[in-house]
């Protein structure tokens, strides 16, 4: 009777001290996630798979109960048991990107996913980013050290084994994200402009040093970049097929189950969901899915400015920069503004690890939008 007492109580102080905006706003998000995956892998699962028609909405759903686990769990932890769990994920996820050379799994000439016994496939990176941010965040507020460039330095080294590894499997879109975040946290944290532009130019001639010197290994960036802008070199490309979807669907789209995109691309639950959900719902709808993301930014940055903590506000920035960052480029794959990078939507596109680092992430950030009884 106690302990059920002790749990009512605990759930009762989650309750009223959580944001409920930023929650409602979460709940809307994935809500319409699992919506778009009944969508949009029905036919998929039925042809392609001759399997039943619900797998990919059942297993979404799936991912939905474990995020949510995750979320509720995160959210409810104090600030030094963030800390002290966010480091132990970050060393177990660590240890498997570490794995991935070995042990990955190639898909389309990448490793990107490990599957071992006992646990299904993910996307280790999927999972780490969320860890890698509070990390981040903890060097960069440190107090004991009041010289701002080093602990920019230190950043840096603990991000460039990181980099690495993603760079080998070959994963450029996630590390792009990655460094952009670092640099926002960097930003954020007060560095001097010419030195933040000289040192962005210099990973940038890097990046292009990488794909001349080993086109082996990155001849399939040279490739999507002469898709990009030249479209006729590329008659049969996915994000030709993408914004011919937009452009078909039109204001108001051809009606749910309508759309022909998701049954044209592979991967288009994922990759390019956003043009599935516009070619069947209109692009109204994908503005007003645009208008949610940045409503949740907002919500988010308002918390920065009552936010005594340094750390508490680093690790908000970061989590909200990789969430707005990852939209920004999906949606930019989409619409032909980027090259192809193979980026999921947050809350939105089917995977397993993308739900559930997305989960994190929202864990994360409900924990400390949240009203503080312990100040």
């Amino acid at each position: 009777m106690l302990s059920n007492n002790l749990i009512y109580k605990s759930y009762y102080n989650w309750w009223k001290n959580i944001n409920k905006t930023v929650l409602i706003l979460i709940v809307i998000l994935f809500g319409f996630g699992l919506f778009f995956s009944l969508v949009s892998t029905s036919l998929i699962a039925s042809d392609k798979l001759n399997t039943n028609s619900y797998y990919f909405f059942i297993k979404h759903l799936i991912f939905i109960f474990i995020g949510t686990f995750f979320i509720i769990f995160f959210s409810s932890l104090n600030h030094d048991d963030l800390n002290k769990v966010s480091l132990l994920f970050f060393l177990f996820f660590l240890f498997f990107l570490f794995l991935l050379p070995f042990l990955g799994v190639e898909v389309k000439g990448a490793k990107r996913w490990i599957d071992i016994p006992f646990l299904p496939r993910f996307q280790p990176i999927e999972l780490l980013k969320p860890f890698l941010i509070v990390i981040l965040a903890n060097i960069l507020s440190y107090e004991n050290n009041k010289n701002l460039y080093y602990k920019f330095l230190l950043s840096f080294l603990l991000l460039i084994p990181i980099i690495f590894l993603l760079v080998i499997q070959p994963d450029i879109g996630q590390t792009l994200l990655v460094f952009l975040t670092w640099l926002s946290l960097i930003f954020v944290s007060g560095i001097n402009l010419i030195i933040f532009f000289v040192f962005f130019v210099l990973v940038f001639l890097l990046l292009i040093g990488a794909i001349y010197f080993f086109p082996n290994k990155f001849g399939y960036i040279i490739t999507r970049l002469k898709s990009f802008f030249d479209p006729a070199s590329c008659s049969n490309c996915q994000s030709e097929k993408a914004s011919e979807a937009i452009i078909s669907g039109g204001f108001f789209g051809k009606g749910m189950g309508e759309g022909t995109l998701k049954n044209r691309v592979p991967e288009a639950h994922t990759d390019y969901i956003v043009s599935v959900v516009s070619e069947e719902f209109g692009v109204l709808f994908i503005i007003i899915l645009m208008i949610i993301f940045l409503f949740f930014v907002y919500q988010v940055f308002k918390k920065l400015y009552s936010e005594g903590n340094n750390q508490s506000k680093l690790i908000l920035v970061g989590s909200i920069s990789i969430i707005l960052l990852q939209a920004l480029i999906h949606i930019g794959v989409n619409i032909r503004l980027f090259p192809t990078t193979g980026m999921t939507l947050p809350f939105i596109s089917y995977g397993g690890s993308s739900i559930v680092g997305t989960s994190i992430l929202s864990g994360i950030i409900l924990n400390l939008t949240k009203r503080r009884i312990d100040k």
